[in-house]
């Protein structure tokens, strides 16, 4: 375990990691709430992985929402035990079952899985949780907003009583604590990090429309909207190239771009034209605009809506600083309606809907039927663990 820690460059450990490591190591149950980069998986990771020890049966249990966190926290639990011998299984939906199911045949110590696709393992006899030593439910409050807590209570309930269970989540609403209480045993709380809650200066406002026409719902804002300075999130580099390309092309605007892929001395001239004044608009990913410190910006307009909430807060705090207004615009389609719930409860906020005078929308159910849209999109997510 010391040699994985070692190779993966920690020297000391954050605050969730110290607080957490000793009761999981003590066999205690945990309830935690910690936001997104505070070393939340390695808090549960390293313990669980010493405590495992030796290679044997199926012991350790992960649920997380998404194929692409479960994913990425296997490939956590891979780079700590990489000296252990353990072996760990990624389990999704999406794909065909017959790999997964050969994985787990062959034997598996850690499964990390997303709950659709876990219970029909489970329902045909290949996965077997009479063994399990160590539940991790992670990311509730998103299982919370993809529908998934019955199929997480199901879960749970075939599971050996004497089981270790740590449960994550960043917001409590009563339908997790009632799901926390049922899963855990006299837990010890802990809490890292301090509720966002973005400044009171900002105006926030959410666009519903159809996926194909964001781009050009985009621009229509930009037409109608004075600004003296704006930022423009997206999730990808792609998205950020092509935006930038299209307010280029156009001309009516001076444009910079930043992401990962652009040179940092051209970063630096881009945030330097920015702050002067030679640039009014700027495109940048998450990655390429974290922890600069860029005030004064009028406007911030989400492409697509982030996929983690924190982060919503994170990009807006770029405007209505130091008690100035300015305006918050979120693009979202029919398929973003988890992630928006999800800063709004974060926020503790529902957020105004709008829509653009003179735009010719194409019919999508967000537009004025929203609860039907999450109908749908909840019935399809269903379909799809299978």
């Amino acid at each position: 375990m010391l040699a994985g820690i070692r190779d993966s460059g920690y020297e000391k450990p954050t605050q969730i990691q110290e607080r957490s490591i000793p009761v999981v190591l003590n066999q205690k149950d945990v309830v935690g709430a910690s936001q997104t980069g505070t070393g939340k998986t390695a808090a549960f990771a390293l313990p669980t992985l010493s405590r495992l020890g030796a290679p044997g049966k199926f012991r350790c249990l992960v649920l997380e929402p998404t194929r692409e966190l479960a994913a990425q926290v296997v490939a956590q639990f891979e780079k700590y035990g990489q000296h252990t011998g353990l072996r760990v299984l990624l389990v999704h939906g999406g794909v065909g079952y017959e790999k997964q199911r050969k994985g787990l045949q062959q034997g598996v110590d850690i499964v990390v899985a997303t709950p659709g696709r876990l219970l029909d393992f489970m329902q045909d006899g290949t996965a077997k949780l009479d063994d399990l030593e160590v539940l991790i439910l992670d990311e509730v409050d998103r299982m919370l907003d993809m529908g998934f807590l019955p199929d997480v209570r199901r879960i749970v309930e075939r599971t050996p009583k004497s089981r270790q269970t740590l449960f994550f989540s960043a917001t409590m609403p009563p339908q997790i604590q009632t799901l926390a209480d049922f899963a855990l045993k006299e837990p010890t709380s802990i809490e890292i990090g301090v509720r966002f809650s973005p400044a009171e200066t900002v105006s926030h406002y959410m666009y519903p429309v159809a996926s194909d026409q964001r781009e050009e719902l985009l621009l229509a804002i930009l037409k109608q909207t004075h600004f003296e300075s704006l930022m423009i999130f997206t999730r990808t580099k792609a998205q950020a190239d092509q935006l930038y390309g299209a307010l280029k092309q156009g001309g009516e605007y001076k444009v910079a771009v930043m992401h990962s892929d652009i040179r940092q001395s051209e970063r630096e001239k881009a945030l330097k034209g920015f702050r002067d004044g030679e640039f009014e608009v700027i495109v940048a990913t998450d990655l390429a605009a974290r922890g600069l410190d860029i005030s004064g910006v009028t406007h911030v307009i989400n492409f697509m809506v982030p996929e983690n909430s924190e982060d919503y807060v994170h990009r807006i705090g770029r405007t209505g600083r130091a008690q100035k207004e300015g305006d918050a615009y979120t693009l979202f389609s029919a398929e973003e309606l988890p992630y928006v719930a999800s800063i709004e409860r974060l926020i503790s906020q529902k957020i105004e809907r709008k829509k653009l005078d003179g735009f010719s929308y194409k019919y999508t159910t967000v537009l004025d039927e929203e609860d039907k849209a999450r109908a749908i999109l909840h019935g399809r997510a269903k379909k799809r663990r299978r």
